[in-house]
């Protein structure tokens, strides 16, 4: 018998293989880092959550949007409740369907009065019929939260709020895990004992995860007679905030009952629009008040941000602490944000695995117009300028700042380029 020869490492499938797993690599590290560029773009992400289900957590997060949009904030509202959104309904954009560009897909708008507007985005605008059930497995969902994070054109945001199923399971752990810059958790329960037991849940969730706890609310807390105006404690009261100083997190304050919740969610037009003068939606401005912290905070800085103009981005491969002689042989990229002849910012970036041209179109992504390298081939400088990334080589192994600051200056001295392969 003959025997069968031995595929070579050098033959086409082999090598056809290699580069679909380089490419995969390649798009899923871009894909990686398009997500992070686009929530880079918003300054607070709330991820509103509760261990139980029944006790108004949409509704919260509706009302809490509308709130802190009025207050003159960009906010965004994300519906990750797959199996049941009702954020589509609370606002009345049910008959909306989704459009979209090549910078991704357009989240629906929910204006209201002052010109405030509510970018909104539900798993709820993709259906076909309302009564069409979504029968989807862990993966999946995280598929789509993903998705819906990063193809969405949120632009510049204050807020994103994201609206979460009840319990800890894949969609809250989703977001936890994709989404390294969530500001932390808000915590919906009601008063009663079954579901307080079941809400600390979630607090020790978001402990486990290392995501911070920014409050409780205790939602439907006694119940304001619509004729008399008395306080009627139906579920009883106090739980929540018990709860709160017990698991030792903040509590944000309280939100009654009243009829015309109801009917305002079942007309799309929530109760702090409707009843603005209501005893819930005072509520919610006392319950915005430490959220809003967060946004001066965010405001200062972007203030400062945009007083100073971006022109340049200059990447320098980095290892040790110093420029690294050779582009591809480093571990990170520094990645420094230039104005005239000032640095405005500097940050790390973990480059994809080195192969011919990725790094090239990966610093384009990130916005490069200059790389400045020890050695550089000549092969590789094509690519660099095929991308419209300015070229220098020769720098001497300084620190990363020392060497954009002597570009900058015109005191660079540039040197023999070491690779010319």
């Amino acid at each position: 018998m003959k025997r069968a020869k031995k595929e070579k490492c050098g033959s086409k499938s082999t090598c056809a293989s290699s580069a679909d797993g380089r490419e995969n690599s390649l798009d899923e590290f871009l894909e990686n880092q398009a997500l992070r560029d686009r929530m880079s773009r918003i300054r607070n992400k709330l991820l509103v959550m509760s261990g139980k289900g029944g006790v108004g957590k949409s509704t919260v997060a509706v009302n809490l949007a509308v709130e802190l949009a009025s207050r003159g904030l960009r906010v965004g509202l994300l519906d990750a409740d797959f199996h049941g959104p009702s954020i589509a309904g609370l606002l009345g954009l049910e008959e909306h369907k989704l459009t979209g560009d090549e910078n991704g897909l357009d989240p629906v708008r929910f204006a209201f009065a002052r010109k405030a507007v509510i970018k909104v985005m539900s798993i709820g605008f993709l259906l076909n019929r309302r009564d069409e059930a979504v029968i989807w497995r862990g993966p999946m969902k995280m598929g789509a939260i993903k998705q819906f994070l990063r193809d969405v054109d949120w632009g510049e945001l204050d807020y994103l709020i994201i609206d979460s199923p009840p319990g800890t399971g894949d969609e809250p752990l989703s977001v936890c895990q994709i989404l390294e810059g969530l500001t932390g958790a808000v915590i919906v329960t009601t008063p009663q004992k079954i579901a307080v037991d079941d809400v600390r849940k979630s607090i020790t969730f978001c402990r486990q995860l290392k995501t911070k706890v920014l409050g409780v609310i205790e939602n439907m807390s006694g119940l304001v007679c619509p004729k008399c105006g008395e306080h009627i404690d139906v579920f009883s009261t106090g739980g929540g905030e018990l709860m709160a100083r017990e698991m030792g997190v903040p509590f944000l304050g309280r939100i009654p009952m009243d009829p015309r919740v109801v009917a305002s969610g079942d007309s799309g037009a929530p109760i702090v629009i409707t009843a603005p003068d209501s005893d819930v939606s005072k509520s919610y401005a006392v319950l915005a008040e430490p959220l809003l912290i967060f946004a001066d905070h965010h405001k200062e800085n972007n203030a400062k941000e945009r007083s100073t103009t971006v022109n340049r981005k200059i990447a320098v491969p980095t290892a040790d602490g110093k420029l690294c002689m050779h582009f591809g042989h480093c571990d990170i990229f520094t990645l420094f944000d230039v104005s005239g002849s000032g640095i405005v910012e500097s940050r790390t970036v973990t480059p994809p695995p080195h192969e011919p041209g990725v790094i090239p179109k990966w610093l384009n992504s990130l916005g490069a117009t200059h790389i400045i390298a020890g050695g550089m081939g000549a092969r590789a400088q094509d690519f660099f300028r095929q991308f419209g990334i300015e070229v220098v080589v020769g720098a001497p192994p300084l620190p990363p700042e020392e060497v954009v600051r002597q570009y900058l200056a015109g005191t660079l001295e540039a040197g023999e380029n070491v690779c010319d392969h």
